[in-house]
């Protein structure tokens, strides 16, 4: 296997409004991130990845992009960028910036001409279409609710916007915008930045014609799905990309890409052909979505480890001969994974460190979100008035009002569910905004922060924070861990997932129990546990226990070094 640096990393993802505020107005900034250089130093991660900090009127929170060479007046200057940039590298750590470019803010001056006139030379630069029969050019529906497309009376035309209504999507067929976008991008990249995490990337090809989608629900407007997903274009753009600006910069590239198979992976990722280096897909994601759903990922089921092992085994078995994964539990679109996948109340600790060996002992890369280090939790929000999250207040409103769910039923949904569960801000220390500002935060803090904090942890050695640092350090010193082949042990086992991670003569076990429960572990055969050597553990271990048979501790996570 090809070896490169971004294989061997630990990406730290930062949601700036809600990482550290500097200057009182309860907003995350880049000073703030500045200010807390030396804490991700400490953590040990390679990589930081910026969530959007350019121009926007913040519709979406940064993904409405009103000018990509500009940042957000809330977060700073590009003075402040500039800072910021140089301050990672000092500490050896690189930057990644998300790259937002299906769609932008309808603010950006490309939009500004484009709907200004049918004539304007930026008119193509985003899909217009006149309407039908008296409605909308076809029934697609917005990923936040409602039609996929707005009319807009200046031309009396719709555009299409995937996302909220303030964010049209660009019209990638057209070469112009293609050309636009490598130029923004060697911007960057000639600031020294050190790769692209692409939103979305795989919207970018959408299907000739627009046709209407097919009726999956009796609701108005319908999933667009195989419309809009992996178009017929994709790699050629993608492919065009990597020529262009990819290939001249030693950078990696990671692409968000929703429905994706292990197929589209391999496309995607493959070493000699595929145009980026990984991607995120969201099949394990979607294992906790009810079956047969009408609302999506509001009607939540628990996960079944069994769909987990099944999922995750596919892609670890079908990227590992020239692809690569990317290995994720959480990020600014997903709730909290020790409430999500684990135990957030009796087992807090013992499950955000099972979680963190799952993630950090499979063959990828993995990203740390932000106060994952900690076992932050889901928010326990009282009211919608609480919520910030545009996909949230209108999945509410959708629920209660079109609907007729009870509201009271609807709040669980999205205790669950949320994404504001990952944007609460991040909790530094027990003071009264968690040391996040001294002002008041945009959203409201956890009021568990008084117990799962920073400050706490960095002097606590059995903290979760403590323990990524070791799975970190062990990562670095183990190459099986970033290139071994993975073999999926005990695959029928409801509450056990268990592997090996082999490399030439080196071989590591892991154990991981992803329940509440005890339940035994026994050695499957063929496996030589003669002179095992145990690497790491969350909980204490005797170093003489025969590993032929071991109970299990609920959620204990153990790996080994068999030879």
């Amino acid at each position: 296997m090809q070896k490169a640096w971004w294989k061997e990393s630990v990406v730290y993802q930062i949601y700036p409004r809600s990482f550290a505020d500097s200057d009182g107005d309860g907003v995350g900034d880049l000073r703030g991130i500045i200010g807390k250089l030396d804490y991700l130093k400490t953590l040990g991660v390679d990589v930081v990845w910026l969530s959007p900090v350019y121009k926007s009127p913040n519709d979406d929170n940064g993904y409405d992009i009103s000018d990509y060479q500009d940042i957000m007046t809330e977060f700073g200057t590009m003075a402040d960028f500039d800072e910021l940039l140089a301050g990672l590298h000092a500490r050896g750590i690189r930057l990644l910036m998300d790259l937002v470019v299906n769609h932008t803010s309808d603010e950006h001056a490309w939009f500004v001409e484009s709907r200004a006139s049918q004539d304007s030379p930026y008119r193509d630069f985003y899909i217009w279409r006149p309407g039908k029969d008296g409605a909308e050019p076809n029934n697609w529906g917005s990923f936040f609710g409602g039609s996929a497309w707005q009319r807009d009376d200046a031309t009396g035309e719709y555009f299409l916007h995937l996302f909220s209504t303030k964010q049209p999507d660009l019209n990638w067929d057209n070469p112009a915008v293609r050309e636009a976008i490598y130029s923004m991008m060697r911007w960057w990249l000639d600031k020294g930045i050190d790769g692209f995490r692409m939103d979305v990337i795989n919207l970018i090809s959408k299907a000739p014609g627009l046709p209407d989608a097919p009726v999956q629900s009796a609701a108005r407007y319908q999933f667009p799905g195989e419309f809009v997903f992996h178009g017929p274009r994709l790699l050629e753009y993608l492919g065009e990309m990597k020529r262009e600006v990819l290939s001249k910069y030693d950078i990696f590239s990671v692409g968000e890409a929703p429905t994706a198979t292990t197929e589209h992976g391999i496309e995607l990722t493959h070493g000699e052909h595929g145009p980026l280096n990984m991607v995120f897909q969201f099949e394990h994601m979607d294992l906790d979505i009810a079956s047969g759903s009408q609302i999506g990922k509001w009607d939540f089921k628990r996960l079944d480890l069994l769909d987990l092992k099944r999922v995750m085994s596919r892609w670890q078995r079908d990227l590992a001969d020239g692809g690569w994964n990317s290995l994720y539990l959480a990020n600014h679109d997903q709730p909290r994974p020790v409430s999500r996948f684990g135990d957030d109340t009796t087992y807090r600790v013992e499950s955000a460190k099972l979680l963190a060996t799952f993630l950090h002992t499979l063959q990828g890369t993995p990203y740390i979100y932000q106060g994952e280090e900690l076992g932050m939790t889901n928010v326990p929000f009282a009211s919608i008035d609480d919520y910030r999250d545009i996909e949230s207040l209108n999945a509410y409103r959708e629920l209660v009002n079109e609907r007729g769910y009870d509201p009271a039923a609807v709040l669980p949904m999205l205790h669950a569910k949320s994404r504001d569960n990952a944007r609460t801000p991040m909790q530094w220390d027990a003071s009264a905004s968690a040391g996040f500002t001294t002002g008041t935060p945009w959203i409201a803090v956890n009021p568990n922060h008084t117990t799962i904090n920073a400050a706490q942890q960095l002097s606590d050695p059995g903290s979760v924070f403590a323990y990524y640092q070791e799975l970190i350090r062990l990562r670095k010193a183990n190459p099986v861990i970033v290139y071994g082949a993975y073999d999926l042990l005990l695959p029928d086992d409801p509450a056990i997932y268990a592997y090996t991670r082999t490399l030439g003569e080196t071989q590591l076990l892991v154990i991981l129990n992803f329940t509440a429960e005890a339940p035994e572990f026994a050695l499957p055969a063929g496996l030589d546990a003669s002179n095992p050597a145990l690497l790491i553990s969350n909980y204490p271990v005797d170093a003489n226990e025969l590993i032929a048979q071991i109970t299990l501790r609920p959620y204990e996570a153990r790996v080994y070094r068999l030879r």
